[in-house]
């Protein structure tokens, strides 16, 4: 099976991603801008929204979620401790408040990746941390020039590539395009540890359709695992023989492997560089569990001894997958 990594976007793909990410946001949004400016400074060289605010369109339903992406991460942080645990384990989140014209205050959840790091992420990484998140619908809501720009809008349509290529094995002999990009999806909420339902792929293969339908038919000829099916819209069929099928079974096995460990470790590194880091993953586990969590002094003030029962319970009861 050819290399995702080695098949560019073609001139169809970059063009409907461009034409998504480049769609206009509430002015609302324009006070975290700002505020995510005067934390980075120049280090800052492009600004994406994505997640649940954007789908909903409702910016103070929780925390918006943003990538800020740095030059470099030596410019981006004070201290050699953060640049270097953000370079060993990227990305390094910060909260970042601002208040909206009409007097309401917003809060982002901003995660801090260098854009080299940003596009070899998109492109080639192992893991589908980045290439899985970035494949779905956001924004750029900043950036530093038009170079910056193209590259942003490059790596995003890259991410669609990426996903593609190391989907296709694992879908039935024939598709569509909600088919493919809901058990995309799954497959890649699986290598993670979420707090969310089991249908939220489902949700969001739905909630995108119409867009996720274009930039499969975009991106579909550049593929040799599949075919669309001659007469019919948004039909395809998949030519991997049995043998790459299995190969690819095995390896997101071991991206479920890979991607919880890392899970665990970004959580661990979450309560040395997160503000308020404890504070954080309560609210994030409360809000998706729908129930509450007490937090003890011993716990807010020894996560990394505390914290252990609470994240094997959740574990244990499939509240985290």
């Amino acid at each position: 099976m050819q290399a995702a990594d080695s098949i560019p976007p073609p001139s169809d793909l970059l063009e409907r991603v461009r034409e998504q990410c480049t769609q206009p946001m509430s002015g609302d949004l324009d006070g975290i801008v700002r505020a995510v400016h005067a934390r980075l400074g120049d280090a800052l060289v492009a600004l994406l929204v994505y997640g649940s605010c954007l789908r909903n369109g409702d910016l103070s339903d929780g925390m918006v979620d943003l990538y800020a992406l740095v030059d470099s991460y030596a410019h981006a942080h004070r201290t050699r401790v953060q640049q270097l645990a953000n370079a060993w384990l990227p990305p390094t989140v910060i909260v970042i408040s601002a208040a909206t014209p009409d007097g309401r205050t917003l809060h982002a959840k901003c995660a801090i990746l260098s854009l080299q790091d940003f596009e070899t992420g998109t492109r080639s990484w192992f893991q589908s941390y980045l290439w899985a998140r970035f494949a779905q619908p956001c924004r750029l809501v900043y950036f530093k020039d038009e170079q910056t720009q193209g590259r942003v809008h490059l790596a995003l349509a890259q991410a669609v590539m990426t996903l593609m290529g190391r989907c296709i094995a694992s879908l039935p002999d024939r598709f569509d395009s909600f088919t493919l990009w809901e058990q995309s999806l799954s497959l890649t909420y699986r290598t993670e540890l979420r707090p969310e339902a089991t249908d939220r792929p489902r949700q969001l293969a739905r909630h995108d359709l119409a867009y996720y339908s274009r930039i499969t038919q975009a991106a579909a000829p550049s593929f040799k695992q599949m075919a669309a099916c001659a007469g019919e819209t948004d039909s395809y069929r998949n030519l991997c023989p049995p043998a790459t099928r299995r190969g690819n079974e095995r390896l997101w096995k071991l991206r479920r492997v890979q991607g919880r460990t890392l899970n665990v470790a970004r959580l661990v590194k979450s309560f040395f560089t997160f503000e308020n880091g404890v504070d954080y993953v309560i609210w994030k586990l409360e809000r998706h569990l729908g129930e509450s969590i007490v937090v003890t002094h011993r716990l807010r003030r020894f996560p990394l001894v505390f914290g252990w029962p609470l994240l094997w319970r959740l574990l244990k009861n499939r509240r985290l997958r």
